[in-house]
């Protein structure tokens, strides 16, 4: 870990997350010399977080062992990280950042990376000892304690975080429930066929889950001792994770007048409004020439690709930003992969691989394939997965009869979609 200031102006990260960290290497991996700072705000180096709510959760993986780099690796590539660093203030017209602690830095180009915050559940009780989140961390370390067998847990919101939080809870002898306001689980992220396919198994696996329902208050006095419900329902719990999505970190970008639009407006080289100033990851929006519409991604592989575009576009590259969406998720013995946007579609079809794997294929309006979502065991769906980002990619519209035929490789419909 470095935390030498340099006196000339350089490449400035605010976000010292995966996607700002990522980008900081592939500055010096794309031939910049001149001086990186990298900015956090959580007294950590970066790392991954993903395993937040699986492996670290379960025991198996500590946060030290998700870090994504050592902090030699900032020493060797002459990256300046400043782990505890709090922004306060992006001064555009001279290009200067602020710290909480009267540093100024300036900037030749400055990339905002601040993710996002989880979405706090608005509701009397809530800010009781044993309400807990899951973001960070410190977020986990926080919530290992809470999963010891024969506890009682209660999860709000019956996200993708959600979901793998309550298998992890299974899996360590808790008793789950999880209410979820939306008639559905993942709307934002699959069909409703996908989804219920999911909560099918957490039932086997003896979860509660209710959907349809709202939380009125959380009961207990210092500590949670159960969830109240709007129809009267009362849930005992010994704790409470709420998981009801996220809102990009977006403040510093506002008060510095830098658009916004459902995050941090990019163009698709992730540039802002402001030449001198891009963003990346869960914090931006940006234009998906794929999908003919603005989006914003919270995924692992988006904050991956975009670092690496980013880079190369602070060094005067301007690459465009049309990767094809993917993200995985493992919850019990089943592995999750998504490519595309399956929320974007209006029908469905199945292929079943066998009698543990399938794969639901999202169909848009116009007979594109916008998505395809496997579910079941990895080597039973990861390679159809990657032909199935190739094919989205390429806006195809394919038979859906072809489509549902396991018999039919998925591989040699390629040949009949020319680029």
């Amino acid at each position: 870990m470095t935390s030498q200031m340099h006196s000339e102006p350089g490449m400035v990260i605010v976000g010292a997350g995966h996607s700002g960290a990522r980008a900081a290497h592939a500055l010096r991996d794309n031939g910049w010399n001149g001086p990186i700072t990298l900015l956090g705000n959580e007294g950590l180096s970066p790392y991954d977080r993903p395993p937040l709510s699986k492996a670290v959760l379960l025991g198996e993986q500590t946060t030290q062992e998700c870090l994504l780099y050592r902090d030699s690796d900032y020493t060797e590539r002459d990256i300046d990280l400043l782990p505890d660093a709090e922004v306060t203030e992006i001064n555009r017209a001279s290009r200067v950042v602020s710290l909480r602690d009267g540093t100024q830095l300036g900037y030749l180009r400055l990339l905002i990376a601040t993710g996002a915050a989880p979405r706090a559940l608005d509701v009397p009780g809530a800010q009781l000892d044993g309400v807990h989140y899951l973001r960070t961390a410190v977020d986990a370390m926080g919530i290992i304690g809470r999963l010891d067998a024969g506890r009682r847990l209660v999860i709000v919101g019956a996200g993708f975080i959600g979901m793998e939080i309550a298998a992890t809870a299974v899996a360590r002898g808790c008793k789950v429930s999880i209410i979820e306001a939306a008639p559905y689980a993942l709307m934002r992220a699959v069909p409703r066929n996908v989804a219920q396919y999911l909560v099918e198994r957490h039932q086997q696996m003896g979860v509660d889950v209710r959907f349809g329902v709202q939380v009125e208050r959380i009961g207990g006095r210092e500590s949670v001792d159960s969830v109240h419900l709007l129809d009267g329902t009362v849930i005992p719990c010994d704790s409470v994770i709420v998981g009801i999505g996220v809102i990009p970190r977006v403040e510093l970008a506002e008060a510095a007048g830098i658009d916004v639009a459902d995050g941090i407006a990019v163009d698709d080289t992730l540039c802002t409004n402001d030449p001198h100033i891009f963003a990346c990851g869960d914090v931006c929006s940006f234009p998906s020439r794929l999908f003919k519409r603005r989006m914003r991604l919270e995924c692992w592989k988006n904050a991956e690709d975009q670092a690496r575009i980013v880079a190369r576009n602070m060094l005067g590259c301007g690459e465009t930003y049309s990767e094809v969406p993917w993200f995985w998720s493992d919850q019990y013995d089943l592995t999750i992969q998504i490519a595309g946007m399956p929320a974007f579609s209006i029908a469905s079809v199945t292929r079943i691989i066998n009698e543990h794997s399938r794969i639901f294929f999202a169909i848009d309006r116009d007979g594109v394939l916008v998505g395809a979502s496997g579910v079941g065991r990895l080597p039973d769906i990861a390679k159809d997965i990657r032909v199935a980002q190739t094919l989205i990619g390429r806006r195809a519209a394919i038979d859906e009869a072809a489509l549902g035929n396991p018999a039919i490789k998925l591989k040699s419909l390629l040949a009949e979609v020319a680029l």
